[in-house]
């Protein structure tokens, strides 16, 4: 079995990418929200092109150059925000006044800001979950929805993501983090884990963390040392996303899927690995049945790693044929 990863590994880093070529943003935007917040927004492609809105995961991780590497520059205007508490948002790593309810006032206002009517929306994710949230938000705002690795919020959701056996060696290092026992009830790991991040230990558990996505998102597992500066901004992403998780990503009164019926029957195409262990293909299925012109679209075995040659292609691909013809293109 090791053998046979170690050469599914070696295929899939020997095949070329997709993605186009990184580029530095071509503008930096910052704006100060009022209650205390200072958002980032960085910019790639176009100032004429058509306006894509692209919303990280996390929550807490930030954008990056990644997120705008799917988008063909000469054709889109790329909008990358930084979500409150997370990337050069300051102050980093806050939850104060940080709610999903805040995260969609702050669309509703960075919309406005850059003076734009309507914007295709991208996220993966988390990002795919505030995408979804902020169609039903505003509806008349978004001209389609591209959903990479939905992620719904549900109490379930979480339970699978927690789940010992995919991972023994990094869930026992996780628990010893969280200084909670093994069998521990997903409530209680996350209010373990969020008192270890506002403690003396928070890179130790920030690590911890960190080793458990990385085992369940993709074939390259760890990818080695964070130290320093990284593992402090680490420790900050992890305390707006344990943050979420133990309430519910503020879903649990108006859940994602009920707010479906909201969202306006634009193109919608929801990218999802069909073995992806962080955001289980059932949440994938569900989300796509309950949004009005909704296609699901399988990428094999590109796990939760929007990187992965085949995830990055499908999106590519995808945004090609939308910004060319007004739609994802065919095939489900």
């Amino acid at each position: 079995m090791l053998a046979a990863a170690l050469d599914r590994m070696g295929r899939v880093m020997a095949e070329p990418s997709p993605l186009i070529a990184e580029t530095a943003p071509r503008r930096v935007h910052e704006w100060v929200t009022g209650d205390g917040h200072v958002l980032a927004l960085r910019e790639w492609g176009a100032a004429g092109g058509r306006p894509a809105l692209v919303l990280h995961g996390g929550p807490g991780s930030g954008g990056s150059a990644l997120l705008a590497r799917v988008f063909d520059p000469a054709r889109w205007r790329v909008l990358v925000p930084d979500q409150r508490g997370a990337g050069a948002s300051r102050p980093r790593g806050t939850t104060v006044r940080n709610t999903t309810d805040h995260l969609l006032a702050d669309l509703r206002t960075l919309r406005r800001e850059l003076g734009i009517t309507s914007w295709t929306v991208v996220g993966g994710s988390w990002g795919a979950t505030l995408a979804v949230a902020h169609a039903a938000d505003e509806p008349g705002a978004v001209d389609a929805l591209l959903l990479r690795s939905a992620f719904l919020g549900r109490d379930e959701d979480l339970a699978a993501f927690f789940d010992a056996s995919l991972a023994p060696a990094a869930w026992a290092a996780l628990v010893d983090a969280a200084d909670v026992p093994a069998g521990v009830a997903v409530p209680e790991l996350l209010a373990a884990l969020q008192q270890a991040l506002h403690g003396e230990h928070a890179e130790a558990a920030a690590l911890a963390w960190r080793r458990w996505e990385r085992a369940l998102s993709s074939s390259a597992g760890d990818r080695g040392p964070v130290q320093g500066e990284d593992a402090a901004a680490l420790a900050d992403r992890y305390c707006v996303q344990v943050h979420y998780l133990r309430h519910g990503c503020w879903l649990r009164e108006r859940p994602l899927l009920a707010r479906c019926a909201a969202v306006p029957a634009v193109p919608t195409l929801l990218l999802h690995a069909d073995d992806d262990r962080v955001c289980r293909p059932d949440g994938a299925r569900a989300l796509a049945a309950a949004l009005p012109a909704a296609t699901l679209r399988w990428v094999p075995g590109a796990g939760h790693d929007p990187a992965h040659p085949a995830m990055a292609a499908a999106s590519v691909a995808a945004l090609a044929a939308l910004v060319a013809q007004g739609d994802f293109g065919g095939g489900a």
